[in-house]
Parts: structure tokens; sequence; C-alpha cells
């Protein structure tokens, strides 16, 4: 008898540690997320999928912003800024789609001459039940 309590007991043990593997995901962006900048904004948006049984997932997306004079250059002045957005989207059958907005606003003004130069765009997604991963695309 006791050991039949002892295979009944293992059994559940088992099968307990192996069901919140069957319900992890392996979260992945797919291709890569698209990028829009218009003036002092940038728009990025994705696709991740692999979710899991995850509810919601949270993506932050940050940039360096800087004005690029007419000879190249960035000069050395308060126009230069880091931006983020950040927001929590729902998961539906393990895929969320994201849209994140960064806006840069300087002080002095970058006006033309200038024109504003977003750096490269990092974004990165993080869950309840996973360890959060990031990717970064170019402007």
């Amino acid at each position: 008898m006791r050991r039949i309590i002892i295979v009944v007991v293992s059994a559940f043990f088992a099968i307990a540690l192996a069901i919140p593997s069957a319900f992890a995901g392996s979260p992945h962006f797919v291709g890569t997320p698209t990028k829009a900048i218009s003036g002092n904004t940038a728009t990025v948006a994705g696709k991740v999928a692999g979710l899991g049984s995850e509810t919601q997932i949270h993506a932050t997306a940050t940039a360096d912003v800087a004005c690029l004079n007419p000879g190249q250059n960035f000069p050395s002045a308060s126009n230069k800024q880091s931006v983020g957005a950040g927001g929590d989207f729902p998961v539906q059958n393990g895929k969320a789609n994201f849209s994140l907005t960064l806006t840069a606003t300087f002080q002095p003004k970058c006006s033309p001459p200038m024109t504003l130069v977003f750096g490269p765009i990092t974004i990165t997604v993080s869950g309840d039940s996973f360890a959060s991963f990031s990717t970064t695309i170019d402007p």
C-alpha cells in the first residue's frame, strides 16, 4: 500500500512540474519590427509570438535623438536627449501586436537648417512568465 502511495505522489509531482512547461512559450519577435520617423516622432510597431498563456506583455522603446547641423556635425549643446515610450498590450492566442510612439522635444528647438536625427531604437518586451528580450533597429 505504501508503495502505491509513493508512486501516486511521485506521478502527481511529475505532472505538476510538467504543466507549467506545457503552457510556457518561447517568446520572439515575428519578423523585424517596423519604424516610421516623421519630424520629431518615431513610431515602432511589431508582433510578438510564442507567448504561451501570458495575458499581456509590456513593451518599451528607447532611442537617443540629436540635432544635426548643415555641416553634418552634432553640436555639443543641450539639443540631445534620450526618449522613450512604453505600454501594455493584450495577448491573444499566444500572440500580441504593439505600437509605440517616441516624441522628442528640445529647448532650444531643433529648427532648420538643423535636422532632428534618431539613433538606433531599442525595443524590449517583458511579461510575467518569461525573461525580457529585445531587439535594436536602425532608423
